[in-house]
């Protein structure tokens, strides 16, 4: 199946108080304020709005700035204070890493590179750095393995720290206050990865998702990954749980409103999972939301200001 921008198919950290409870000295990935949806592609053009999505309450999407590039199918990290825009699908662009404040609505500015060109890479977030996985370096045969870490104290470029152990793009991220993990990804995979935040090396298989598949969005509580969404022979609305505390499999806990592919937006709140954009027949505006104390469905509370799909997930 070709979708427009060129694929084929086959077959955010938060240290601010209250941002919720998980190892690490009071890190928390999660954010208390808002989740952000950032590029990707709508009506055949790769687009440049920032949104903002309210997470004290269910409701729409706001524009609130501008990457420094058209892109699509990008990688978001998250720091105290910045989010961070990293890997693209757009010729020339594959290698920016762009930042936006948190504190004010505003532009994002190009801050460094990614060690080489990275289609449709992973997003990772420590508490002190962002990191890129896989990605591609051409189309579906040229995935990649590499893990690139970023520093957050200061602009600088992306050093090459480790690999997956199975080369991918259009992956979700997931973030712990220790570990990274890497799941799903084409093509096609249903490997969850997981590398150390605490030293630079590989990346060890840990478990599956329980359906092998990509265009995935990752998100994030204090005890579980999430993998909601994306495709191999169909679209999937599935939302995928797997454990921190033990590494082990994934199981299936709920739904989306929606089954869709280029669900790559994921964020995390204190308390839930959100999905937003990707591409069904159409394009989708749709944010849905899931619960992390209990498993279930989730719902839709609110649109994008645009129908798009490819879009990188942030959160505040």
């Amino acid at each position: 199946m070709q979708i427009s921008g060129g694929v084929t198919l086959s077959g955010g950290v938060n240290l601010a108080p209250g941002s919720g409870g998980s190892s690490g000295g009071g890190y928390s990935f999660q954010g208390s304020n808002y989740g952000y949806a950032s590029g990707g592609w709508s009506t055949n053009s790769d687009v440049d709005i920032i949104d903002k999505i309210p997470f004290s309450s269910d409701g729409n999407a706001t524009d609130v700035g501008n990457l420094s590039a058209l892109r699509y199918n990008a990688a978001g990290q998250s720091s105290t204070v910045s989010g961070y825009t990293s890997s693209d699908f757009t010729a020339n662009n594959e290698n920016l890493i762009d930042k936006f404040p948190f504190a004010t609505d505003g532009n994002a500015t190009d801050v460094g590179d990614l060690t080489q060109v990275k289609k449709g890479a992973a997003g990772q977030s420590s508490s002190t750095s962002g990191y890129t996985s896989g990605g591609s370096t051409g189309w579906t045969n040229d995935t990649i393995n590499v893990i690139d870490k970023f520093p957050f104290s200061s602009d600088a470029n992306a050093t090459d720290v480790g690999d997956l152990t199975v080369a991918r793009f259009l992956a979700a991220g997931q973030s712990t206050a220790s570990n990274g993990y890497t799941s799903g990804g084409g093509e096609i995979t249903d490997v969850i990865d997981k590398f150390p935040f605490g030293s630079d090396s590989n990346a060890t298989d840990v478990g599956d998702l329980t359906v092998a598949r990509f265009t995935v969005a990752g998100q994030s509580s204090s005890i579980s990954g999430y993998a909601s969404g994306g495709t191999a022979s169909s679209n999937s609305n599935v939302i995928d749980k797997f454990p921190f505390a033990s590494d082990g499999n994934a199981t299936d806990v709920g739904d989306l409103t929606v089954a869709r592919l280029y669900a790559n937006a994921g964020q995390s709140s204190t308390v839930s999972g959100y999905t937003s954009g990707g591409l069904t027949s159409t394009y989708v505006n749709i944010i849905d939301k899931f619960s992390f104390s209990s498993d279930g469905d989730a719902t839709d509370v609110g649109d994008l200001t645009l129908a798009r799909y490819g879009v990188a997930g942030q959160q505040y």
